[in-house]
């Protein structure tokens, strides 16, 4: 086993370890947001910080690595940039948290996550192997699918969240869509996504990102619905988390 294989291993193990922890800590930020975890920043910019590194280092290092790519590999990476632009240069400055702020330990999480995981990616395509099959195989076809209905139905929820705070009158109950069967359906949005991705890639630094997505949105949904449930005594008992009619 050389030393990616070694440092891939790895980072498949931890996210199974971190889900149970995750599941019972509500980490401090957006509506979860307290002090008591050192230094806080600004919101907006914190967002911006944790998701650049994603954007800029897998697209460059395919660009700049030896190995020959495929016309899916592309794919692949216009994929990546798509959602990546919009979490980068879109999100941060239009969600309605003015005033907010994020502690510098989360921000810094979130940047070494993208810097590793953005690495393991760009470095497997870049440089290890581009070649991730025929564009036209019921794999990729079905994985290209799958991550623009996850982007569709992330995009569309957070769109809804948006506009409640844009009404003024502080967090309510998100009606209609569905959000009448689940707490959270930008994370099972998400979800969908980088399901589709690795589906499409069908390497394992992708399903690691997937693994990694699940074992963290997952508990992150948990936590909001349980808060919901907190914040609402009238919050509708028959939605789920994150996962429709399961969790």
């Amino acid at each position: 086993m050389n030393w990616f294989e070694t440092v891939l291993l790895i980072w498949i193990i931890i996210p199974f370890i971190l889900f149970p922890i995750l599941l019972k800590i509500r980490v401090p930020y957006g509506r979860h947001t307290k002090t008591g975890w050192g230094p806080m920043t600004d919101n907006h910019w914190s967002w911006f910080w944790m998701e650049v590194p994603a954007l800029l280092l897998f697209p460059l290092l395919v660009i700049l690595g030896p190995q020959e790519k495929d016309l899916l590999s592309w794919i692949l990476v216009l994929l990546w940039i798509f959602h990546y632009f919009h979490r980068t240069l879109i999100f941060p400055f239009k969600i309605r948290t003015k005033g907010k702020k994020m502690p510098v330990f989360i921000m810094v999480s979130g940047i070494f996550f993208n810097l590793v995981n953005g690495f393991l990616n760009g470095y497997y395509l870049g440089f290890i192997n581009g070649q991730s099959g025929s564009l036209f195989n019921v794999f990729a076809i079905a994985g290209i699918i799958l991550f623009f209905t996850g982007y569709a139905i992330n995009i569309r929820s957070d769109n809804k969240l948006i506009a409640l705070r844009n009404e003024g009158n502080g967090y309510q109950i998100p009606r209609g869509w569905l959000f009448e069967y689940i707490s959270c359906p930008n994370h099972f949005g998400e979800i969908i996504e980088w399901a589709g991705f690795a589906l499409a890639a069908r390497n394992l630094p992708a399903l690691s990102f997937a693994i990694w997505t699940f074992c963290n949105l997952g508990p992150r949904a948990s936590n909001h619905h349980e808060w919901y449930k907190e914040y609402f005594p009238a919050y509708p008992t028959g939605r789920k988390r994150v996962i429709p009619f399961v969790w």
